[in-house]
């Protein structure tokens, strides 16, 4: 791919400024009493991705031959951001459109993108991505996943667990291993499975975190597919991998400053009002300086995840994988620290059920461990960008 120099600039465009608008106004009906009703009674945000979908936010990232935006990471980073800050983040922005909208756009053929793309642009028709496995964990390289032809087919036999959204998806592009014929090496390769293929089944996985996306573990019993069901070519698998993993690094930056904001705002204005020593709480700077720093992390956060999303667009994917790593990073990191910290500016009424920020707090900490943990992203930047020997 051919890449375009990109500068930040020092202001952000009267389209991205609209854009927002847009969200935030979409948020008026949409926000965080919304998705913690729907979580409360087992539902999905199904009028939200409705509605967002209409706006045509869904697949902004998307060429538009195929039913797509025509932009890029950058705009759906605002759209992911946006929701999150009104409490209403979605995880299958990150998952259908960011992950595998990118990876059939950049290797699908151009009849797997005629028939995939335009219905995930719309947001009619939902993937779901399965890489995670009970026994791999970070370290994808143990992947058990295999796929093996049989005549003009495809025999897929594995599990997958942590895999977002699948009661919604209509497909899950499956990661699984191939056999390398000269070497006898399993490889990965991308695989698109339909949620009703005979032999795949789907189990939700309780967690504490109160979403109303659910989490599943998937089972693989010999899913048989036909041959374009392969996602490009099973020689270039890692590239094709991280050309999505890389967009969900970014979109979940997006996701976790938005919580951060959400949780911020809340403390911020609670600190202006809160009066109990003759002067706004606020005033004191045993709150007000914690609230601060929480604020400098946030703008240094997005900084980096903006700086990531307009490497990508610019077609600069080497530079936006360690771009996109840090922002994570610093992501997961602030979403954590920013929720604790409105929890204690607001006392005793941060565990209310009136602020909802008690029940925020399970969700505050996925960033620092998915879709990839912190301890995997330092050990990232001290390898690749710094040059210290592996440790693993």
């Amino acid at each position: 791919m051919t890449t375009t120099p990109i500068t930040l600039p020092a202001q952000e465009s009267e389209e991205h400024r609209a854009l927002r608008d847009a969200v935030r106004s979409l948020c008026s009906t949409y926000d965080f009493a919304y998705m913690t009703a729907t979580a409360d009674t087992g539902g999905y945000p199904t009028e939200l991705w409705q509605a967002i979908g209409e706006l045509g936010l869904i697949g902004v990232n998307l060429p538009e031959e195929y039913g797509g935006g025509g932009a890029g990471l950058q705009e759906l980073f605002i759209v992911e951001e946006e929701l999150a800050a009104a409490g209403c983040g979605l995880l299958m922005l990150v998952v259908s459109p960011a992950i595998c909208g990118t990876i059939i756009a950049s290797y699908g053929t151009e009849e797997q993108k005629r028939r995939w793309l335009p219905g995930i642009a719309s947001g009619e028709f939902i993937s779901a991505f399965g890489i995670t496995e009970p026994d791999a964990g970070t370290n994808s390289h143990n992947i058990t996943t295999t796929a093996r032809q049989d005549g003009d087919d495809w025999l897929l036999t594995g599990q997958k667990t942590f895999i977002s959204g699948v009661d919604q998806a209509d497909a899950v592009l499956i990661v699984a291993r191939t056999a390398d014929e000269k070497t006898g090496k399993l490889r990965p390769a991308l695989f698109m499975v339909p949620t009703d293929s005979p032999g795949f089944t789907s189990t939700v996985i309780p967690t504490e975190v109160k979403l109303a996306e659910n989490q599943y573990q998937l089972f693989l019993d010999d899913v048989r597919l036909p041959s374009d069901a392969l996602i490009g070519t099973v020689d270039a698998g890692i590239q094709q991998l991280f050309t999505g993993l890389n967009p969900e690094r970014i979109i979940a930056t997006a996701m976790a400053t938005g919580t951060a904001r959400h949780a911020l705002d809340k403390a911020v204005e609670y600190a202006k009002t809160r009066n109990v020593w003759g002067t706004p709480i606020g005033a004191h700077q045993g709150l007000a300086h914690p609230l601060a720093q929480c604020e400098v992390e946030l703008q240094l956060a997005r900084l980096m995840g903006q700086r990531a999303a307009a490497l990508f667009d610019g077609g600069d994917w080497e530079g936006a994988a360690p771009a996109a790593n840090m922002a994570k990073y610093a992501a997961g990191e602030i979403s954590a620290k920013a929720l604790d910290q409105a929890i204690q500016t607001l006392g005793g009424n941060g565990l209310s059920s009136e602020y909802g920020l008690a029940r925020m707090f399970a969700a505050s900490r996925l960033p620092r461990i998915a879709p990839v943990s912190r301890e995997m992203l330092l050990n990232y930047v001290a390898q690749n960008i710094m040059g210290l020997p592996k440790s693993y």
